[in-house]
């Protein structure tokens, strides 16, 4: 099984990589629409907006917790 190099999510099943293809290294929730990979602003926005919703942190806190997850990923590794 496959782990998302942008956001860390198992990809297991062919639905759950961008654009349905198995080759890429990131899921759908890290792809745009053409299937191209968001950048850091972009997900770090989009995991914000996420832990704010799911966890109930306030924006500041999800903030931080969001840059500490992508710190930790192969994709974020140089930002």
């Amino acid at each position: 099984m496959k782990q998302c190099i942008a956001c860390g999510m198992p990809m297991k099943n062919q639905e759950d990589f961008a654009n349905g293809d198995v080759e890429k290294d990131y899921c759908r929730y890290c792809a745009r629409p053409d299937g191209t990979m968001q950048s850091y602003d972009e997900k770090l926005s989009s995991l914000t907006n996420f832990i704010v919703k799911t966890q109930g942190l306030d924006e500041t806190a999800a903030g931080n917790a969001a840059k500490a997850m992508m710190a930790k990923l192969p994709a974020w590794k140089s930002e």
